[in-house]
């Protein structure tokens, strides 16, 4: 049914989406079948994820932050049973950001662990085009993975927290409030960074963009995705929009044209055309 669907109708669903709204009150707005929806949601998503991959490479970033947002699948860990899908539970994704351009240049959705830390940083590595400042938290798992993915070419430094006692007995996944932050120390791990710049600031203002953007990535929220599949495609639309077709407020323009990626602002009827749905 999604194929039938006028350009105009198309355009109007998949903006909505990547504005936050839920696939239930977009298809109170558009009279469009919440299947006709999702179905359409995974397409996009799908060429989002194509167009992200084809579009992110050679990029002359200097100043890459990387941290990682918590998500899940059907369920919360804790809820999930031994007869239960592997693909349920806990997700996290990955996400990388220039500091200056404002640019994603990778991002990678799946676990909380080393494997995925070294495809992560092996991906980004590949990406670019210069020696790059490289900021990340105090994750043990990072050191080894930017040494697998950059070898001596990248500086790289950590921001170390210390929280408030009075939060360390929540996991991080549960918090719904900033945990207090007593102390910050900036480590230098790898290379020459600058001290001064070694940051995650940046970076964790886009994990609250896309919790904005991205309903599946809400707090609290009942519109959860409940599978896979359909939170990558998500996710890959929420940066792909991001990139290409969302204005910067910092930068006045979008992060791909800051970054030399593009030479203008895409509509979302653009996107969607480049992801096969004309």
């Amino acid at each position: 049914m999604a194929n039938k669907l006028p350009i105009e109708k198309k355009v109007t669903v998949i903006s909505s989406l990547a504005e936050g709204a839920s696939i239930r009150s977009i298809e109170r707005m558009t009279g469009v079948n919440r299947n006709t929806i999702m179905s359409l949601g995974l397409r996009v998503g799908e060429g989002c994820e194509s167009i992200m991959d084809t579009k992110m490479v050679s990029l002359p970033c200097r100043n890459i932050e990387v941290d990682e947002i918590w998500g899940f699948i059907g369920k919360k860990q804790k809820n999930v049973r031994s007869r239960d899908s592997r693909t349920l539970g806990d997700v996290w994704t990955w996400i990388a950001l220039d500091a200056d351009t404002k640019l994603i240049p990778a991002y990678l959705v799946g676990h909380r662990d080393r494997y995925h830390a070294r495809r992560f940083m092996g991906d980004l590595a590949g990406r670019l085009a210069n020696r790059v400042q490289l900021s990340s938290d105090a994750m043990n798992a990072y050191p080894e993975a930017v040494d697998h993915g950059f070898g001596s070419d990248v500086d790289y430094g950590q921001i170390v927290k210390t929280y408030s006692v009075t939060n360390l007995a929540k996991e991080a996944a549960a918090r719904y409030s900033p945990a207090e932050v007593v102390e910050v120390e900036r480590k230098i791990i790898q290379g020459d960074p600058l001290v001064a710049r070694i940051s995650t600031s940046h970076v964790e203002k886009q994990n609250h963009t896309l919790r904005m953007h991205c309903r599946r990535l809400s707090r609290l929220t009942n519109a959860f995705s409940k599978k896979l599949p359909n939170f990558k495609a998500a996710v890959a639309l929420n940066f792909a929009y991001y990139n290409f077709c969302k204005s910067h407020g910092a930068i006045r323009m979008t992060p791909a044209q800051a970054a030399g990626v593009e030479s203008s602002q895409w509509t979302v009827a653009e996107l969607v055309e480049r992801c096969g749905e004309s």
